[in-house]
């Protein structure tokens, strides 16, 4: 069977990326331009910004992917792009590109859903990895607990009701002055702090005990700082950042075990970029542990946004027919498991 080379692009939020992925499962180029350090001016992503960056990085980081994987347009099999979720600026300029691409070219054009490129990117390093399999997906935008019933087929047990973990992150992250990006910063405070120094709280949803919510946990941790203000006592930044820290992750692992004790399953995953948290994966790994479900995570590297992961869920996308014309369109507000 002659291979499969996907060429994809991404550029959902404030990463211009591309890559090569043959075969849906291996890497041959991700490259990534982050425009972190310009947002951190701002204390978070500015959509205008963003996509002014896309503009003046997209093409440069599509023919940096093509001479690292050491191909051509022409051995390209089709072109994957995200076309949602996401800041539709932002989509819109990965969109445009990869459709001029597929028309100057004659290939194939495929549309990913940009959560379903975090699920996949599990199958990048984890080879004996097939579906069905549960996936938490945690991200700044997204938090989902899915079943994976086959490759483009999904089941949602639970998302938010409100803001979504990594949201809440930043926000928390912002309260006690770490700044943007607030995962990382939190995560690393924390290791300084007790995570049982203060007692947060752990919503739980009476009508879906598989639904999350994380306001009235960002909400306490906000009020204890004004509280401690008011009072004119020391706050200890590393103790607030571990309980937070350590209440999300609690919510996270319960809801997680709780959903494959029901159903009896015994393979979870873990996608976006919360899951690179140290503290939640090794929580999910002890817990894993002791009830005998493997537990899969992709290496950093795929857990924040990245074309890899896209390339890895439009070769499925492709390989099950998928075709796009030249009208798709950004869709900032895609749905997990939506089509077009």
């Amino acid at each position: 069977m002659e291979d499969v080379l996907i060429l994809s692009i991404e550029s959902s939020c404030d990463e211009t990326a591309a890559a090569v992925i043959k075969n849906g499962r291996e890497v041959l180029a991700n490259v990534i331009h982050s425009q972190i350090d310009l947002h951190t001016l701002y204390g978070g992503v500015v959509p205008e910004i963003a996509s002014r960056q896309h503009i003046e990085k997209v093409n440069q980081v599509i023919n940096k992917a093509l001479d690292e994987a050491g191909v051509t347009l022409d051995d390209i099999t089709a072109i994957a792009v995200t076309y949602g979720p996401g800041l539709v600026g932002a989509l819109l300029v990965g969109v445009s590109a990869a459709k001029a691409i597929a028309f100057a070219t004659g290939k194939p054009l495929i549309g990913v859903h940009h959560i379903e490129g975090h699920i996949c990117a599990n199958f990048i390093e984890n080879k004996e990895l097939e579906p069905p399999f549960h996936c938490l997906v945690v991200s700044g935008g997204h938090t989902h607990l899915v079943h994976v019933k086959d490759y483009g087929v999904y089941e949602i047990l639970g998302r938010t009701r409100d803001d979504a973990a990594g949201e809440a992150f930043d926000k928390v992250a912002r309260a006690i002055g770490l700044g943007y990006p607030g995962g990382p910063k939190v995560d690393k405070l924390s290791n300084e702090g007790n995570p049982d120094a203060i007692v947060f709280p752990r919503a739980k949803m009476a009508d879906n005990v598989y639904d999350f919510s994380f306001s009235g946990l960002k909400s306490a941790v906000l009020n204890y700082i004004n509280s401690m203000e008011m009072k004119g006592e020391e706050i200890n930044r590393a103790d607030v950042a571990a309980s937070f820290q350590k209440a999300v992750t609690d919510v996270l692992v319960e809801h997680s075990i709780d959903a494959m004790r029901e159903v009896g399953s015994k393979r979870l995953a873990i996608a976006g970029g919360v899951a690179s948290n140290q503290h939640l994966r090794a929580a999910m790994i002890e817990a894993c542990g002791k009830e005998g479900i493997e537990f899969f995570y992709p290496s950093p590297i795929y857990c924040t946004d990245n074309a890899a992961m896209i390339g890895v869920a439009g070769y499925y996308e492709y390989i099950r027919g998928t075709r796009h014309g030249y009208d798709l369109n950004a869709m900032p507000n895609l749905k997990l498991g939506e089509r077009i």
